[in-house]
């Protein structure tokens, strides 16, 4: 279906009613982050308070680009502008401070007993496609699980922003991350022309993630899968396409079947230790190069087994320290917070499905 049709339907209907580094401990999953609220928001047209995105030299740069696909004329691209809208509240979310969470509450956000529950029914509901999909790909069940239950508690709160508001607004509207919110449009644009549907009934949440893994159109054009073959990646309604999409990114990045996300370790801090610690997320650290600086692992880790030390603040200025593998690592990628990785095991390791811990 092409762009310009859904467009010019789309305008008729409206004319007859008269939208840095990261410190890794603030990136919060969607589904529990403070989101905005978009009730009762004032949304504004293009023309709206002086917001014209047709006059701007970038827009332009942008459709210029875009033609040169050949997948929109610059018609189409023109009408799509016309009809997104800027959402402050997108930008309020965007500049809220973010809070450095401790552990000890970070996981009582994010991976409590009633988020473990709610995974046990999902589980129960959902038994053979998740099996089919786990077996397919080589990732654990318990992880697929977790992971869409720490984004969107099971696909209950996938956000209701129109991804086309929500990227152009941070796109054109956000300087500080303009850059990398308009190559997402651009992928949104692609991903809307592959999967032949209108780009204003996308719905996700006000950064541009979508469907129950949460995922930007970039992911999305990776990694998305069409599962039960029936011509759409539905990450928001399709379960099966959900946790396929989910396993296939995993597997994509390196999950490794039967291995551990993370051992616990034990070791009297020292400056060095303590600077490791602190040092970005990486595979950068073998087992054995540890165990020389008198860190304690488990010795079923090999002494070549790379991984990250990482601690854990279990109560107030009381740490748990961890040797995180590279099941970890590939955890990390999909969302870049020590804790998030932390928080998805807990509650793989909870649900009362799962034979083995991860």
């Amino acid at each position: 279906m092409k762009l310009v049709r859904i467009i010019c339907t789309a305008l008729l209907l409206a004319s007859c009613q008269s939208t840095q580094p990261v410190n890794e401990n603030t990136v919060l999953p969607v589904a529990t982050a403070n989101i905005p609220s978009p009730v009762d928001e004032k949304v504004f047209a293009l023309t709206d308070s002086g917001i014209d995105l047709l006059s701007r030299s970038d827009v332009n740069r942008f459709i210029d680009n875009e033609v040169k696909h050949e997948h929109y004329s610059r018609v189409e691209l023109e009408n799509f502008f016309r009809q997104v809208r800027y959402r402050p509240s997108i930008i309020r979310g965007m500049d809220r401070p973010g809070t450095s969470l401790p552990w000890y509450t970070f996981v009582q956000n994010n991976a409590n007993n009633i988020r473990i529950s709610s995974g046990n029914i999902f589980w129960q509901n959902n038994a053979e496609v998740i099996q089919a999909v786990s077996k397919h790909y080589g990732v654990a069940p318990q992880l697929l699980v977790a992971i869409v239950g720490i984004e969107t508690n099971y696909g209950a709160t996938m956000g209701t922003y129109r991804i086309a508001d929500a990227l152009t607004t941070l796109g054109y509207h956000y300087p500080r991350r303009a850059e990398y919110f308009q190559r997402e449009l651009a992928e949104f644009l692609q991903l809307v022309y592959e999967e032949k549907q209108d780009p204003f009934n996308f719905k996700g949440s006000y950064a541009g993630a979508m469907g129950m893994p949460q995922f930007m159109p970039s992911s999305f054009r990776q990694y998305a899968v069409d599962w039960d073959g029936d011509g759409h990646r539905d990450i928001w309604r399709n379960t099966g396409d959900a946790l396929a999409s989910v396993a296939n990114y995993m597997k994509q990045h390196g999950w490794q079947s039967d291995a551990p996300i993370a051992v616990p370790v034990a070791m009297q801090i020292t400056p060095q230790l303590q600077q490791i610690i602190d040092e970005p997320t990486a595979l950068k650290y073998t087992a054995g190069q540890l165990r020389q600086l008198g860190v304690i692992i488990p010795a079923q880790i090999g002494n070549q087994e790379k991984g990250i030390l990482y601690r854990l603040e279990k109560s107030s200025g009381k740490y748990d320290y961890w040797f995180g593998l590279n099941n970890f690592y590939t955890i990390w990628q999909y969302n870049h917070s020590r804790h998030y990785v932390a928080a998805v095991r807990q509650i793989a390791n909870g649900l009362s499905y799962s034979n083995t811990k991860l």
